[in-house]
């Protein structure tokens, strides 16, 4: 694959993703034909700072579990109302890095 495709998807995504896993992808990019590229490019990657905003506003009732595809912790999330607050508060911590290992999984599912 062309190097200048592989350096314009690592550029505009690569905040979507692991930092350590950003030189496996480069690598795993490089061996994939075009067709697999366009693929890989289509695929709805969560936004990280939007899971955020939505963990912090709407976290307690579940709603950031539920954006991940989590739906069993979305509902036990809203059942507790968000572990009384602190299962919310741990997650504001931590949405950003499982979004990105979400994002990751979804890349490694088309690419490998």
């Amino acid at each position: 694959m062309e190097q200048n495709k592989i350096e314009m998807f690592i550029a505009s995504m690569g905040s979507k993703f692991p930092s350590e896993k950003l030189m496996l992808m480069r690598n795993q990019l490089e061996k994939v034909e075009d067709q697999k590229l366009m693929v890989i490019q289509s695929i709805d990657y969560k936004d990280t700072t939007t899971l955020l905003i939505v963990s912090l506003f709407l976290g307690s009732f579940g709603v950031d579990r539920f954006m991940l595809g989590q739906t069993g912790l979305g509902v036990a999330k809203l059942l507790t109302c968000g572990g009384m607050g602190i299962w919310t508060i741990i997650d504001w911590f931590t949405v950003m890095g499982r979004t990105r290992e979400m994002n990751y999984q979804k890349f490694t599912q088309v690419a490998f």
